[in-house]
């Protein structure tokens, strides 16, 4: 059965079913229905296998959503070659910008009053246009420089509607295609929709931009700029203008003048601790969104619409992962992703860590300072792909950030050794985890379970002392009547063979001895006894092999352990 193509959505998926026919999957494009897409196109329809480079100008081509997909496919090494990766990690978020007037127009519905009365300042021209909207430099009243960000409009209509798309194309891979069940294309489309809509919020990036702005306060050469609240809505965002540049475009003449390596150390260092300590981290620090200032002292992290949160127990696994990758030992880096993930059924668990080992041994074996704790990373969900284990999305998120973290960290200083500061901050980071651990917060939850524990303590005393007054108290650890059986079956058979063996030693004595009474021209009484022993050790054989309960397996589902039986 194929794709049921919903007419207001046909040139939708008419681009995609064109993508699919460049790209090497003409056999879905039949089987789902969509070929009925292509009748009237016959470019789409001819069989020419596009480029990696190709598809990412064609995902830009397709707009707001496309490309979001694209940066999230360039951290899937389990779905797609090296040069698609490439390709794809290089999409720039960069369109046509929309009019001022329509700026002018969402400014008024959300602030509620004029440009000219919110600002002292607003240059009609955006300094930038993304997918999802543009950023225009201002001046508010008081004189601050500003850099307000205007979503596009009627963008989270467009999204939805792909969004929607995107979920039917995913439920039919899964349904008939062994790509879409191994790689569970469903979760992905669904994980995908919460990231795309929460960058639509520009009152959560608001925040996202505060919360970041308090892990890294500490860092002296880190700077995120603050959001006005007062001028922040659900679509546009007022936040400090920062003056700088790209890392990416330093040149090398420039690099020289530049004191990089504290620089480098720093970032680096300030991803560490959001990603190990705090739990929360900017999830795309691609070099578009960090940036050098003028003064070449500080660097800059803009657009926090992409962010990753991590539970307690995810952040321990990834510290000891990180760690384990900076030393380049392949044996814990595969035990620790195998704890971090979900084995599938059919999870092949030697040759993901023959993954891993590759992977983590190819890197040391060329220089364990060259070697790319992102790339790892990014290769390790690949080989849990391959190899059937379900890993979570936060560690698709922080491979990564960290792959472009490396690309950062050696714009800035192209010695940088990101694995020297893995292990030069360890030290520190556990010192901050353990500080978070015996926080207030965290003392105060131990001391109310504790005192829960002593308030119930006498009462449940009082319930045992009435059992056992009772004669009650049963402490069901193991299967009794089971035990006693099989106790006693062990008993008998030691009895048994002590009197076979005992037949035997006899039978074999009384062949020395003299008698009138022969068999077979053997003593008569020890003939009768081999026959005895022999007769008994035959019963004997045949009790065990046709009428003993057969072992029984925990994993049986219609086996209940003697531990949990009641």
């Amino acid at each position: 059965m194929g794709i049921k193509l919903d007419p207001q959505y046909l040139k939708r998926f008419k681009e995609i079913a064109g993508l699919l026919m460049k790209y090497g999957n003409s056999d879905l494009v039949k089987n789902a229905g969509l070929e009925e897409a292509l009748k009237d196109d016959e470019n789409l329809s001819k069989e020419v296998k596009g480029t990696a480079e190709e598809l990412a100008a064609d995902l830009e081509r397709l707009g707001p959503a496309y490309v979001k997909l694209g940066q999230i496919l360039s951290t899937r090494g389990d779905l797609l070659p090296p040069p698609y990766l490439f390709a794809l990690s290089r999409l720039q978020d960069n369109c046509e910008p929309f009019s001022f007037a329509e700026v002018e127009k969402i400014i008024v519905s959300e602030l509620g009053v004029k440009i000219s009365k919110a600002f002292s300042e607003f240059n009609s021209e955006p300094l930038a246009a993304a997918s999802l909207g543009q950023i225009h430099k201002a001046k508010m009243r008081d004189g601050r420089e500003v850099a307000v960000k205007v979503q596009r409009p009627c963008i989270r209509e467009q999204i939805l509607q792909d969004l929607e798309i995107f979920a039917d194309v995913a439920e039919f891979y899964v349904l008939h295609t062994e790509l879409g069940k191994k790689y569970e294309f469903d979760v992905m489309v669904d994980e995908f929709r919460k990231s795309l809509l929460g960058e639509l919020d520009y009152r959560q990036e608001a925040q996202n931009l505060e919360t970041l702005r308090r892990i890294v306060e500490e860092f002296e050469m880190i700077k995120v700029p603050f959001a006005i609240d007062a001028f922040t809505t659900t679509k546009v965002l007022t936040m400090e203008f920062i003056k700088g540049k790209k890392v990416t475009d330093i040149t090398n003449l420039e690099r020289t003048e530049l004191n990089g390596t504290p620089l480098a150390e720093q970032i680096f260092a300030a991803y560490l601790k959001q990603i190990l300590v705090a739990g929360f981290f900017h999830a795309d620090p691609h070099p578009g969104n960090v940036l050098l200032t003028e003064d070449e002292k500080q660097i800059a992290l803009i657009d926090l619409g992409m962010v990753a949160r991590l539970t307690p127990r995810i952040q321990k696994q990834l510290l000891q992962l990180v760690i384990a990758i900076s030393e380049g030992r392949a044996d814990s880096v595969a035990n620790i992703a195998v704890e971090i993930g979900e084995p599938k059924p059919k999870f092949d668990e030697i040759q993901f860590r023959h993954k891993v080992s590759e992977l983590v041994q190819t890197d040391l074996d060329a220089n364990i300072a060259r070697m790319k704790v992102g790339h790892v990373i990014v290769g390790i969900t690949k080989a849990a792909g391959e190899t059937g284990i379900r890993v979570p999305a936060e560690l698709t998120m922080l491979g990564k950030a960290m792959l472009h973290l490396d690309e950062v960290g050696r714009s800035l200083d192209p010695g940088f050794d990101p694995n020297a500061s893995v292990r030069r901050n360890a030290g520190h980071i556990l010192e901050q985890r353990l500080v978070n651990e015996i926080s207030p917060g965290n003392l105060l939850n131990t001391l109310i379970e504790a005192k829960d524990g002593f308030e119930k303590f006498p009462r449940n005393i009082n319930k045992i002392m009435d059992l056992v007054a009772q004669n009650q108290l049963s402490v069901k650890v193991i299967d009794e009547p089971l035990l006693v059986d099989s106790f006693q079956k062990v008993a008998n058979r030691i009895t048994l063979g002590l009197v076979l063996a005992a037949l035997i030693i006899g039978a074999s004595n009384l062949m020395k001895v003299p008698s009138g009474f022969t068999l077979f021209g053997y003593p008569g009484l020890a003939i009768l006894l081999f026959l005895m022993a022999a007769g008994g050790g035959f019963a004997l054989a045949i009790q065990i092999a046709f009428y003993d309960q057969k072992p029984q397996k925990l994993g049986d589902p219609d086996v209940v352990s003697p531990l949990v039986r009641r």
